[in-house]
């Protein structure tokens, strides 16, 4: 069989200037050059979000992003205009946190647990 190598989300979005400006400036992603008022693509590290106006995804999608320490990334977000939905949260697979975008998005942000006690 096949082995799949990564996923990439395509959010829909209905202002690409907002949008662009939220994850490149917020959240500090960078934008592909290609990208233009209709379709673009954002990127950090690995992680590679595809926009969409209007045309492709349903608003109100999640998509998991997994991060190196979801507690720094917390404090670094805390200095933003981010729209933090969740503090991070201990779960027994993770510690996560989530953030909505401007058009609906939510952003789940996963790190390594800490010590989980049950």
């Amino acid at each position: 069989m096949t082995e799949f190598t990564r996923a990439t989300p395509i959010l829909r979005m209905e202002d690409m200037a907002r949008t662009v400006d939220h994850y490149v400036n917020v959240l500090g992603f960078n934008l592909a050059d290609w990208s233009d008022e209709d379709f673009g693509s954002v990127t950090s590290g690995e992680c590679v979000i595809l926009l969409s106006h209007g045309s492709q995804g349903c608003p109100g999608t999640w998509v998991y992003i997994s991060v190196e320490d979801v507690d720094v990334l917390f404090e670094e977000l805390k200095q933003t205009s981010a729209d933090i939905v969740q503090d991070p949260t201990e779960k027994p697979w993770a510690l996560e946190m989530c953030v909505q975008d401007p058009d609906g998005h939510i952003l789940r942000f996963g790190s390594e647990p800490r010590d989980f006690d049950g």
